[in-house]
């Protein structure tokens, strides 16, 4: 089956190592984990039962065939640490992996991660539409990207056809916020120029991208953040604005019994339209948020981070006629394929012109000896505390 290919742009660039990956003198060759039989030593972050990643996940090494037939071999370059990458080792999330045992073990594992970017090292004779050096990244979340390499088919992934002026870093990310972002403030609220759009979870990686996207598109955004200390609060209040933001506000901020004259003022006395909220929180805040919407509005839960119920008040639906949505970009992507391929490419294209940044991220180096311990504890601590970016596992030489 054919590969889909991502065409941005005319310009073609050449393959060339990534700028952050360790180089090493002449003499000393990058090492490559090649048994005399052409089989590739990996390394994948495993589970064989659902729990907390401290309990249950570890570092498995294996060994994958030479490429034949219709399989490739492609080996990781970047692979982000999302929320929902969690949820599911802890068999909480509705998508479930895939437990195997073609790793190498009697007994089934799955492999963490959800999203990434990887190279394609080889190709078998019956591949079509991929050859050796592409960049590709996954067309569906389950594929299980916390490895080192991994042997799969060509109808699993999306090329990227013109990598000038993209990193490894941004086409790991690519696929999954920033998508989010977009259909959300898309196909939900028929915002027009000049309209509203509020959020909460505003710097998280959706958040920062529906900054972008709504100020491109010429809407106004109203962006929520956790409470925190009041420098870190103005340094994060400075940094969302920097990326557009019109306002940004507390979850304290907005749930204040003066938010609401606040709100009349920044939309011109209610003549500015609120069309349009985005929820991935929950509890108090997602009820608070609501409150702001305009008759006819519409709020959409993509998140429940805090994990508390949703209570919204009658009066919103009776009196306001507020429409209340979800969306689950996983599902969106089964469904909408095509859909899943433009949008991808229109992102990587805002990228290239300089008109959408990625988010910050903390990289998680990961070579060849990186112990185990080191692995998991970087995924233990993505959802502890306040972060100063999305964990992020930068491959080396594996």
């Amino acid at each position: 089956m054919r590969a889909t290919s991502l065409r941005l742009a005319s310009q073609s660039s050449p393959r060339t190592s990534l700028p952050y990956l360790r180089t090493t003198p002449p003499s000393l060759p990058p090492r490559r984990h090649i048994s005399a039989y052409g089989y590739e030593q990996a390394k994948a972050l495993t589970f064989s039962k659902y729990g907390e990643p401290a309990d249950v996940l570890s570092l498995h090494t294996h060994s994958i065939s030479p490429a034949h037939s219709n399989n490739l071999t492609i080996r990781f370059l970047a692979a982000p640490i999302n929320p929902a990458d969690i949820n599911q080792i802890q068999g909480v999330y509705p998508s479930k992996p895939s437990f195997t045992t073609s790793l190498g073990t009697a007994s089934p594992l799955a492999v963490g991660g959800n999203e990434g970017v990887a190279e394609v090292l080889s190709v078998g004779s019956a591949v079509k539409g991929l050859c050796k050096g592409d960049w590709v990244v996954m067309k569906a979340p389950g594929f299980g990207t916390w490895r080192t390499h991994a042997q799969t088919t060509a109808d699993r992934l999306l090329r990227i056809d013109d990598r000038a002026g993209l990193s490894a870093l941004t086409a790991a990310t690519v696929s999954i916020n920033p998508c989010t972002a977009y259909r959300l403030l898309r196909d939900f609220g028929a915002l027009r120029p000049g309209d509203w759009v509020v959020q909460n979870g505003a710097n998280s990686g959706v958040g920062r991208a529906a900054v972008q996207l709504a100020r491109l598109w010429g809407f106004r955004s109203l962006n929520v953040v956790r409470d925190r200390d009041a420098d870190g609060l103005d340094a994060l209040k400075r940094e969302l604005r920097g990326l557009g933001a019109d306002v940004v506000v507390s979850d304290s901020e907005l749930q204040a019994p003066e938010f609401r004259d606040r709100l009349m003022a920044w939309t011109d006395g209610g003549r500015q339209r609120v069309g349009l909220a985005l929820n991935c929180v929950g509890g108090k805040p997602a009820t608070a948020l609501a409150k702001t919407l305009a008759p006819g509005g519409c709020m959409v839960t993509y998140g429940a981070m805090s994990k508390q119920p949703l209570v919204l008040p009658a009066s919103l639906l009776i009196f306001k006629d507020v429409r209340f949505c979800g969306f689950w970009v996983s599902k969106w992507s089964e469904r909408e394929p095509e859909e899943k391929k433009r949008t991808v490419e229109h992102v990587l294209e805002l990228v290239r012109k300089g008109e959408f940044k990625d988010m910050p991220v903390d990289e998680i180096p990961w070579e060849w000896e990186t112990k185990e311990e080191e692995l998991v504890g970087a995924v233990k601590g993505t959802l502890e505390g306040f972060r100063k970016g999305k964990g992020v596992f930068v491959f080396g030489q594996t």
